[in-house]
Protein backbone atom coordinates (compact mmCIF):
# COMPACT_ATOMS: atom_id res chain seq x y z
CA UNK A 1 0.00 0.00 0.00
CA UNK A 2 1.81 3.83 -1.04
CA UNK A 3 2.03 6.32 1.23
CA UNK A 4 0.07 8.39 -1.04
CA UNK A 5 -2.79 6.50 -1.12
CA UNK A 6 -2.68 6.05 2.28
CA UNK A 7 -2.91 9.96 3.11
CA UNK A 8 -5.05 10.97 0.26
CA UNK A 9 -7.79 10.79 1.96
CA UNK A 10 -6.37 11.69 5.83
CA UNK A 11 -9.07 13.44 8.17
CA UNK A 12 -12.11 12.01 6.14
CA UNK A 13 -15.31 10.76 7.74
CA UNK A 14 -16.71 7.48 5.79
CA UNK A 15 -19.88 5.87 6.67
CA UNK A 16 -19.85 2.31 5.38
CA UNK A 17 -22.61 0.48 4.83
CA UNK A 18 -22.51 -3.16 5.43
CA UNK A 19 -24.10 -6.44 6.87
CA UNK A 20 -21.80 -8.56 7.39
CA UNK A 21 -19.42 -8.46 10.30
CA UNK A 22 -16.19 -9.80 8.48
CA UNK A 23 -15.87 -7.16 5.95
CA UNK A 24 -17.21 -4.44 8.19
CA UNK A 25 -13.80 -5.45 10.07
CA UNK A 26 -11.86 -5.28 7.26
CA UNK A 27 -13.05 -1.87 5.58
CA UNK A 28 -12.47 -0.10 9.16
CA UNK A 29 -9.39 -1.42 9.62
CA UNK A 30 -8.10 -0.21 6.08
CA UNK A 31 -9.95 3.19 6.68
CA UNK A 32 -8.39 3.88 9.77
CA UNK A 33 -4.91 2.86 8.74
CA UNK A 34 -5.23 5.62 6.25
CA UNK A 35 -6.15 8.40 8.66
CA UNK A 36 -9.60 8.05 8.05
CA UNK A 37 -12.73 8.28 11.00
CA UNK A 38 -15.27 5.15 10.08
CA UNK A 39 -18.91 5.40 10.91
CA UNK A 40 -20.94 1.66 10.58
CA UNK A 41 -24.17 1.18 9.65
CA UNK A 42 -24.90 -2.77 9.47
CA UNK A 43 -28.03 -1.75 7.30
CA UNK A 44 -30.09 0.88 4.79
CA UNK A 45 -32.41 2.20 7.57
CA UNK A 46 -29.55 2.22 10.00
CA UNK A 47 -28.01 4.03 7.66
CA UNK A 48 -30.52 6.75 7.05
CA UNK A 49 -30.98 7.06 10.90
CA UNK A 50 -27.58 7.91 10.80
CA UNK A 51 -27.91 10.32 8.12
CA UNK A 52 -29.61 12.54 10.22
CA UNK A 53 -27.01 12.95 12.70
CA UNK A 54 -24.03 13.79 11.17
CA UNK A 55 -23.16 14.08 7.37
CA UNK A 56 -19.90 11.79 6.48
CA UNK A 57 -17.67 12.79 3.55
CA UNK A 58 -18.00 9.76 1.77
CA UNK A 59 -20.47 7.02 1.71
CA UNK A 60 -19.03 2.95 0.97
CA UNK A 61 -21.80 1.07 0.37
CA UNK A 62 -22.96 -2.41 -0.33
CA UNK A 63 -24.98 -3.39 -2.89
CA UNK A 64 -27.05 -6.66 -1.53
CA UNK A 65 -28.37 -6.37 2.34
CA UNK A 66 -31.62 -7.56 3.64
CA UNK A 67 -34.13 -5.51 4.16
CA UNK A 68 -33.45 -2.30 2.36
CA UNK A 69 -30.89 -2.71 0.10
CA UNK A 70 -28.30 -0.56 -1.38
CA UNK A 71 -29.75 0.72 -4.24
CA UNK A 72 -33.07 1.80 -2.45
CA UNK A 73 -31.00 3.11 0.14
CA UNK A 74 -29.12 5.35 -2.09
CA UNK A 75 -32.11 6.63 -3.94
CA UNK A 76 -33.48 7.33 -0.69
CA UNK A 77 -30.36 9.14 0.71
CA UNK A 78 -30.20 11.17 -3.05
CA UNK A 79 -33.65 12.01 -2.86
CA UNK A 80 -32.89 14.15 0.17
CA UNK A 81 -31.12 17.52 -0.76
CA UNK A 82 -28.71 17.88 1.88
CA UNK A 83 -27.02 14.53 0.46
CA UNK A 84 -27.19 15.72 -3.45
CA UNK A 85 -23.20 16.16 -3.82
CA UNK A 86 -22.30 12.89 -1.16
CA UNK A 87 -20.21 10.61 -3.06
CA UNK A 88 -21.45 6.80 -2.66
CA UNK A 89 -19.40 4.63 -3.93
CA UNK A 90 -20.81 0.91 -4.88
CA UNK A 91 -19.41 -2.15 -2.97
CA UNK A 92 -20.37 -5.10 -5.05
CA UNK A 93 -20.17 -9.05 -5.44
CA UNK A 94 -22.41 -8.63 -8.69
CA UNK A 95 -20.48 -8.37 -11.92
CA UNK A 96 -23.53 -8.18 -14.40
CA UNK A 97 -22.72 -4.68 -16.53
CA UNK A 98 -26.77 -3.92 -15.17
CA UNK A 99 -25.99 -4.68 -12.04
CA UNK A 100 -23.55 -1.75 -12.08
CA UNK A 101 -25.44 0.54 -13.95
CA UNK A 102 -28.45 0.63 -11.62
CA UNK A 103 -26.25 1.29 -8.69
CA UNK A 104 -24.87 4.32 -11.16
CA UNK A 105 -28.61 4.83 -11.63
CA UNK A 106 -29.10 4.73 -7.86
CA UNK A 107 -27.15 7.91 -7.85
CA UNK A 108 -23.50 6.14 -6.92
CA UNK A 109 -21.01 7.70 -8.52
CA UNK A 110 -18.60 4.72 -8.60
CA UNK A 111 -17.92 1.01 -7.71
CA UNK A 112 -15.55 -1.58 -6.39
CA UNK A 113 -16.00 -4.96 -7.03
CA UNK A 114 -15.65 -7.56 -3.74
CA UNK A 115 -13.46 -9.14 -2.54
CA UNK A 116 -11.97 -6.00 -2.57
CA UNK A 117 -8.21 -4.90 -3.20
CA UNK A 118 -7.28 -2.05 -0.61
CA UNK A 119 -4.93 -0.52 -3.04
CA UNK A 120 -8.13 0.23 -5.17
CA UNK A 121 -10.35 1.20 -3.04
CA UNK A 122 -8.40 4.17 -1.11
CA UNK A 123 -7.52 5.27 -4.96
CA UNK A 124 -11.36 5.39 -5.86
CA UNK A 125 -12.17 6.88 -2.50
CA UNK A 126 -8.63 9.45 -2.92
CA UNK A 127 -10.41 10.83 -5.80
CA UNK A 128 -13.90 11.06 -5.01
CA UNK A 129 -13.57 12.99 -1.30
CA UNK A 130 -11.22 15.61 -3.90
CA UNK A 131 -14.07 15.96 -6.33
CA UNK A 132 -16.35 17.03 -3.52
CA UNK A 133 -14.17 19.04 -1.70
CA UNK A 134 -13.71 21.05 -4.90
CA UNK A 135 -17.14 21.21 -5.26
CA UNK A 136 -17.56 22.23 -1.49
CA UNK A 137 -14.92 24.60 -2.01
CA UNK A 138 -16.28 26.79 -5.25
CA UNK A 139 -19.85 26.34 -3.68
CA UNK A 140 -18.07 28.22 -0.23
CA UNK A 141 -16.40 30.85 -2.26
CA UNK A 142 -19.38 31.81 -4.07
CA UNK A 143 -20.54 32.61 -0.60
CA UNK A 144 -17.64 34.04 0.18
CA UNK A 145 -18.04 36.53 -2.37
CA UNK A 146 -21.37 37.55 -1.49
CA UNK A 147 -22.66 35.51 -4.41
CA UNK A 148 -24.84 32.64 -2.73
CA UNK A 149 -26.08 31.05 -5.60
CA UNK A 150 -27.80 27.39 -6.87
CA UNK A 151 -28.38 25.51 -9.43
CA UNK A 152 -31.07 23.60 -10.48
CA UNK A 153 -31.97 20.55 -13.00
CA UNK A 154 -34.29 21.08 -16.17
CA UNK A 155 -36.73 19.61 -14.58
CA UNK A 156 -36.74 21.88 -11.36
CA UNK A 157 -35.44 19.56 -9.07
CA UNK A 158 -32.77 21.06 -6.79
CA UNK A 159 -29.26 20.27 -8.10
CA UNK A 160 -26.80 22.47 -5.24
CA UNK A 161 -26.93 25.44 -2.98
CA UNK A 162 -24.04 26.89 -1.20
CA UNK A 163 -24.58 27.36 2.10
CA UNK A 164 -25.25 30.80 1.91
CA UNK A 165 -28.31 30.64 -0.51
CA UNK A 166 -29.75 27.63 1.69
CA UNK A 167 -29.50 29.41 4.69
CA UNK A 168 -31.29 32.68 3.03
CA UNK A 169 -34.30 30.74 1.36
CA UNK A 170 -34.78 28.64 4.48
CA UNK A 171 -35.19 31.67 6.50
CA UNK A 172 -37.20 33.29 3.65
CA UNK A 173 -39.71 30.10 3.29
CA UNK A 174 -40.33 29.04 6.86
CA UNK A 175 -40.96 25.00 7.15
CA UNK A 176 -38.52 24.43 3.76
CA UNK A 177 -35.50 23.10 4.49
CA UNK A 178 -32.30 22.43 2.00
CA UNK A 179 -33.23 18.64 2.16
CA UNK A 180 -35.81 19.66 -0.05
CA UNK A 181 -35.91 18.08 -3.65
CA UNK A 182 -37.15 21.12 -4.96
CA UNK A 183 -37.33 24.83 -3.99
CA UNK A 184 -40.21 26.59 -2.63
CA UNK A 185 -43.23 26.99 -5.15
CA UNK A 186 -42.74 30.90 -5.40
CA UNK A 187 -39.29 30.88 -5.56
CA UNK A 188 -39.66 27.75 -8.34
CA UNK A 189 -41.55 29.73 -10.18
CA UNK A 190 -39.84 32.57 -10.64
CA UNK A 191 -36.85 30.25 -11.56
CA UNK A 192 -38.87 28.81 -14.22
CA UNK A 193 -39.37 32.27 -16.59
CA UNK A 194 -35.73 32.15 -16.52
CA UNK A 195 -35.31 28.78 -17.97
CA UNK A 196 -36.10 29.34 -21.55
CA UNK A 197 -34.03 28.67 -24.61
CA UNK A 198 -33.07 32.32 -25.61
CA UNK A 199 -32.98 33.36 -21.81
CA UNK A 200 -29.36 35.71 -22.07
CA UNK A 201 -27.17 35.17 -19.24
CA UNK A 202 -27.60 38.32 -16.83
CA UNK A 203 -31.49 37.76 -16.86
CA UNK A 204 -32.91 38.78 -14.13
CA UNK A 205 -36.96 37.95 -12.10
CA UNK A 206 -37.77 38.89 -8.78
CA UNK A 207 -40.39 38.05 -5.95
CA UNK A 208 -41.63 40.23 -3.22
CA UNK A 209 -41.28 38.41 0.13
CA UNK A 210 -42.34 40.28 3.29
CA UNK A 211 -40.29 43.35 3.45
CA UNK A 212 -37.06 41.84 0.84
CA UNK A 213 -37.20 41.14 -2.38
CA UNK A 214 -35.69 38.12 -3.33
CA UNK A 215 -33.74 38.46 -7.10
CA UNK A 216 -32.74 35.37 -9.20
CA UNK A 217 -29.98 36.14 -11.98
CA UNK A 218 -29.50 33.78 -14.44
CA UNK A 219 -25.60 32.91 -15.27
CA UNK A 220 -25.63 30.48 -17.45
CA UNK A 221 -27.30 26.79 -18.61
CA UNK A 222 -24.14 24.08 -18.02
CA UNK A 223 -23.54 20.99 -20.46
CA UNK A 224 -24.76 18.86 -17.68
CA UNK A 225 -28.06 20.11 -18.13
CA UNK A 226 -28.05 22.53 -14.89
CA UNK A 227 -29.73 25.86 -14.61
CA UNK A 228 -27.11 28.21 -12.22
CA UNK A 229 -28.64 30.90 -10.89
CA UNK A 230 -27.00 33.97 -8.14
CA UNK A 231 -29.44 34.75 -5.18
CA UNK A 232 -30.06 38.23 -3.99
CA UNK A 233 -31.87 39.34 -1.49
CA UNK A 234 -32.74 43.26 -1.08
CA UNK A 235 -34.02 45.09 1.63
CA UNK A 236 -35.84 48.72 1.88
CA UNK A 237 -32.49 51.25 3.02
CA UNK A 238 -29.52 48.51 2.34
CA UNK A 239 -28.36 50.90 -0.58
CA UNK A 240 -28.30 53.91 1.14
CA UNK A 241 -27.00 51.53 4.23
CA UNK A 242 -24.12 50.39 2.34
CA UNK A 243 -23.00 53.69 0.61
CA UNK A 244 -23.25 55.34 3.84
CA UNK A 245 -20.55 52.66 5.39
CA UNK A 246 -18.74 52.48 2.00
CA UNK A 247 -17.80 56.24 1.07
CA UNK A 248 -18.21 57.13 5.05
CA UNK A 249 -21.70 59.57 4.30
CA UNK A 250 -24.78 60.58 6.94
CA UNK A 251 -27.53 58.48 6.21
CA UNK A 252 -28.72 61.41 4.57
CA UNK A 253 -26.26 62.43 2.07
CA UNK A 254 -26.21 58.51 1.35
CA UNK A 255 -30.36 59.00 0.59
CA UNK A 256 -29.49 61.62 -1.94
CA UNK A 257 -26.52 59.54 -3.43
CA UNK A 258 -28.98 56.55 -3.78
CA UNK A 259 -31.48 58.95 -5.94
CA UNK A 260 -28.69 60.78 -7.66
CA UNK A 261 -27.53 57.15 -8.87
CA UNK A 262 -30.94 56.33 -9.78
CA UNK A 263 -31.24 59.55 -12.38
CA UNK A 264 -33.21 61.54 -10.43
CA UNK A 265 -32.82 65.82 -10.27
CA UNK A 266 -32.65 67.72 -7.33
CA UNK A 267 -35.99 69.14 -7.41
CA UNK A 268 -37.22 65.85 -7.72
CA UNK A 269 -34.42 64.38 -4.84
CA UNK A 270 -36.09 67.36 -2.62
CA UNK A 271 -40.07 66.29 -3.49
CA UNK A 272 -38.78 62.43 -2.46
CA UNK A 273 -36.91 63.29 0.47
CA UNK A 274 -39.58 66.47 1.49
CA UNK A 275 -36.62 68.70 1.92
CA UNK A 276 -35.84 72.06 0.22
CA UNK A 277 -33.46 71.86 -2.77
CA UNK A 278 -30.80 74.03 -1.24
CA UNK A 279 -30.40 71.73 1.27
CA UNK A 280 -30.25 68.84 -1.38
CA UNK A 281 -27.14 71.06 -2.99
CA UNK A 282 -25.69 71.08 0.68
CA UNK A 283 -25.88 67.63 0.99
CA UNK A 284 -24.31 66.55 -2.26
CA UNK A 285 -21.54 69.33 -2.10
CA UNK A 286 -20.57 67.11 1.30
CA UNK A 287 -20.80 63.54 -1.32
CA UNK A 288 -18.61 65.19 -3.63
CA UNK A 289 -15.89 66.65 -0.82
CA UNK A 290 -16.18 62.90 0.98
CA UNK A 291 -16.28 61.00 -2.10
CA UNK A 292 -13.35 62.81 -3.61
CA UNK A 293 -15.08 63.58 -6.87
CA UNK A 294 -16.24 67.28 -8.52
CA UNK A 295 -19.03 66.75 -10.02
CA UNK A 296 -22.64 63.70 -10.24
CA UNK A 297 -21.48 62.07 -12.78
CA UNK A 298 -18.65 60.78 -11.57
CA UNK A 299 -20.33 60.15 -7.87
CA UNK A 300 -23.22 58.27 -10.20
CA UNK A 301 -20.48 56.34 -11.57
CA UNK A 302 -18.88 54.97 -8.36
CA UNK A 303 -22.39 54.57 -6.55
CA UNK A 304 -23.80 52.32 -9.10
CA UNK A 305 -20.46 50.43 -8.94
CA UNK A 306 -20.74 50.23 -5.52
CA UNK A 307 -23.88 49.00 -5.10
CA UNK A 308 -23.30 46.24 -8.29
CA UNK A 309 -20.63 44.28 -6.00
Amino acid sequence: MSDKAIGSGAGATILVVDDTPESLRFLNSTLEQAGMTVLIAVDGLAALDLLEHVTPDLILMDAVMPGLDGFKTTRRIKADGRFRNLPVIFMTGLTETEHVVHGLEAGAVDYVHKPIVVDELLARVSVHLANARISQGSQLALDTAGRPSFAVEDDGTTGWLTPLAAATIERLFPGWTPREVRLPEPLAATIKRLQGPDVPAGAQASIQIGDSVVECTFLRHTSGREWLFRLTEKREGDAERILAERHGLTSREAEVLVWISRGKQNREISEILQISPRTVNKHLEQVFEKMGVENRASATAIAVATLAQ
